[in-house]
């Protein structure tokens, strides 16, 4: 034993770092799977820095996996075409809204016409928290109820409460008496 009471395995170890098997035993004497199954604290926790920096790596490399997995959603999102009949013009009155899908099933949109020759078409969905925006055509607005967002009923901008940016808007073709939609346009201003 060396001066500080400690056996030779232990000269130049923390005394937080010397443990005791739970049978007792010294070191020496333990079973070889006790130094790969440590049931102690401080062996138990330490870990090497080649195993930290790898945990980082990793989880960076997962970051900018996801990253990119959200940019290319991005692009496919932003080039959204495609060509359906909403309605007919005549049976659309001034002041009215109606409700379609476009470009997919899923994709809630609103068709407004303003006046006998103004047609305007929105997505649904508020750009805070995707609730559905309402429309107030007499107030020249359209509403999201959940937060109180306001977005303005001939461009789609956000001009009160919390929505970050306008509602995307949908182009739309007129053709004879029919109405179609043909491609949504995000926008960030």
């Amino acid at each position: 034993m060396s001066e500080s009471g400690r056996g030779r395995d232990d000269a130049g170890r923390d005394p937080e770092d010397v443990t005791i098997a739970p049978d007792g035993r010294p070191d020496a004497l333990q079973p070889d799977w006790r130094g790969d199954f440590p049931v102690d604290w401080p062996r138990d926790q330490h870990v090497a820095r080649r195993d930290f920096a790898k945990f980082l790596v990793l989880t960076s490399g997962a970051f900018v996996v996801g990253q990119g997995w959200i940019a290319a959603q991005h692009l496919v999102r932003k080039k959204r075409t495609g060509r359906a009949k909403i309605a007919a013009l005549s049976e659309l009155p001034i002041g009215e809204a109606r409700m379609f899908a476009f470009p997919e099933p899923a994709d809630a949109c609103l068709l407004i016409r303003l006046a006998e020759d103004e047609l305007v078409a929105f997505s649904q969905k508020c750009t805070h928290l995707s609730c559905a925006v309402v429309p107030r055509v007499s107030e020249g607005v359209l509403h999201c109820p959940c937060h109180e967002g306001y977005f303005d009923i001939r461009t789609g901008v956000n001009i009160a409460g919390p929505p970050p940016r306008p509602l995307p808007s949908v182009e739309l073709a007129i053709e004879g008496d029919e109405i179609y939609a043909v491609a949504v346009h995000e926008r960030t201003r």
